[in-house]
């Protein structure tokens, strides 16, 4: 939480001084170049995922020459993929001229950026991999603090410079340098840590033919992978390809508002699946469906928090953060907040698929891979922004809210579907309500009054407080999963009671 707070605050500060001091162009440029490093990392295949399950056993017996074992073959497969995306990245730089040869800044500052990106992820693989032995050991705590401290300096670094000397080559320059840094000093509090370390690239090799799960896990765990990444990760390539790399800078200041709100919500759920993998191993059925309510009653209480306030203020804030020139059309904005909501809302079906291990439906991705990018194709070329974000609405809408939840139901509890609608009806009636009238008092209270912080903080106060408060007092007077939740805090529970039917 410390890291998210001070993460958040530099992120903001930063977003401003860099948009000024360098440019939309150049801001749309890294984040389409950071994109395309991601699609470079699917490469991983899930292979440090797989592995990860190998280290626990052995990390809790103390069996140094084990965890060696598991370690040099992570090594040696970790050395294959860094090799691999920096041959696949070298291909995809060839087509640069043709990307990006209308862009002011020249295609000479595109590659030096492409490729100190390229290094920077190339070298992270080949030297960093021992953070997932660390992660293993449940000390993902020390590769946090290492990594957000040295990233948190050199965001500072940036932002000095960039303010100071406006330079776009200084700034590549400063990302290179403390990706050295970092290696460096995480790698001797490596050796620190386990003095007792042996990497053997050579044993890492002959070390597959003892794990053959790790392929096949792996193989399990690609699809959902690319899935993911067409999903969420591929938004700003795509609308530098059939918008422009202006507008990626554009659309990456929602983004990067919605991204900070995502890794909120999972820290608050951290955990969450490990417990509930235990209530099911329990087996009863009347407690592991009381508990499932009463998540699902959590997550729209913070899914309202969320939504109900970026519809207030998302649109206004960006104007008084950025200026009004940087905002998108009131549609692709609110096509962002529904895909937001289509994402959180069956919160609770997909943990508790994923702690019943409910992974064998590969088609559900092929079929979300499948739609997004036939919907994408046909709208984004006419629609944009907009076209881009309705294809990760059907796609993903279609599977989360009818497909996961009939095969949680048939083939974890056992009951018929229709009583998961029937539980989830209230919640929709209550969101739908509260956001048909968020919108209206945001038409009559917000927008006349969003022209500085102070005003958009005073006015915007006046209108949430009692906004969120009744829609919590709704949810619990309507749906039993709240109060299951609040029951959890008599007092609370008491007081609620007194003043509900």
């Amino acid at each position: 939480m410390l890291f998210y707070v001070l993460s958040l605050f530099l992120a903001f500060f930063s977003r401003k001084i860099f948009l000024d001091c360098l440019g939309a162009e150049f801001i749309g440029l890294t984040g389409m170049l950071m994109n395309i490093m991601s699609f470079l990392s699917v490469a991983e295949l899930g292979i440090g995922t797989s592995i990860v399950y190998f280290l626990y056993k052995p990390l809790q017996e103390n069996n140094h020459e084990k965890i060696n074992e598991v370690m040099s073959m992570l090594a040696f497969l970790y050395r294959c993929i860094g090799a691999i995306i920096g041959g696949a990245g070298m291909i995809v730089s060839l087509f640069f001229p043709w990307w990006f040869d209308h862009l002011t800044t020249g295609l000479l500052l595109v590659y030096f950026a492409f490729y100190s990106f390229l290094g920077s992820s190339v070298a992270g693989y080949i030297f960093n991999y021992k953070q997932l032995l660390v992660g293993a050991n449940q000390k993902q705590y020390l590769v946090n603090s290492y990594f957000q401290t040295i990233g948190i300096v050199q965001s500072i670094t940036q932002i000095l410079l960039a303010y100071f000397y406006r330079n776009l080559w200084l700034w590549v320059v400063v990302g290179l340098i403390f990706t050295i840094i970092g290696i460096i000093i995480f790698n001797y509090r490596i050796q620190q840590l386990y003095p007792w370390l042996n990497i053997d690239m050579r044993k890492g090799r002959e070390n597959l033919k003892k794990y053959p799960e790790v392929l096949k896990k792996t193989r399990q765990i690609f699809v959902q992978k690319i899935k993911d990444f067409i999903l969420y990760r591929s938004d700003e390539i795509m609308v530098g390809m059939f918008v422009s790399v202006v507008k990626v800078a554009f659309y990456g200041n929602y983004t990067m508002i919605i991204n900070k709100l995502n890794f909120l919500v999972n820290i608050l759920s951290e955990g969450i699946g490990a417990g509930i993998g235990n209530l099911l191993a329990e087996g009863n059925e009347q407690n592991i469906m009381k508990v499932f309510w009463e998540l699902t009653a959590a997550r729209f209480l913070i899914l309202g928090v969320i939504i109900l306030s970026l519809i207030l203020f998302f649109q206004p804030f960006i104007g008084c953060w950025l200026g009004e020139q940087y905002q998108l059309s009131n549609i692709i904005v609110y096509l962002l907040i529904f895909n937001l909501f289509i994402r959180y809302q069956t919160a609770a079906v997909y943990i508790y698929a994923g702690s019943a291990g409910l992974f064998s439906d590969v088609w559900a991705a092929w079929a979300e891979l499948i739609v997004n990018i036939s919907v994408t194709l046909l709208l984004a070329p006419t629609y944009g922004i907009a076209g881009i974000l309705l294809g990760k609405i059907i796609s993903f809408g279609f599977i989360s809210s009818f497909w996961k939840p009939y095969y949680l139901f048939s083939q974890t509890f056992h009951r018929s579907v229709w009583e998961y609608w029937r539980g989830m009806a209230p919640y929709y009636f209550i969101f739908a309500f509260f956001t048909l009238l968020t919108i209206w008092l945001k038409q009559i209270v917000i927008d006349p009054h969003s022209d500085s912080f102070i005003s958009l903080a005073f006015y915007g106060s006046v209108v949430i407080v009692p906004l969120l408060t009744f829609f919590f007092i709704l949810l619990f007077q309507f749906t039993s999963g709240m109060k299951y939740f609040v029951a959890r805090k008599p007092a609370i529970y008491k007081i609620l009671n007194r003043i509900t039917f």
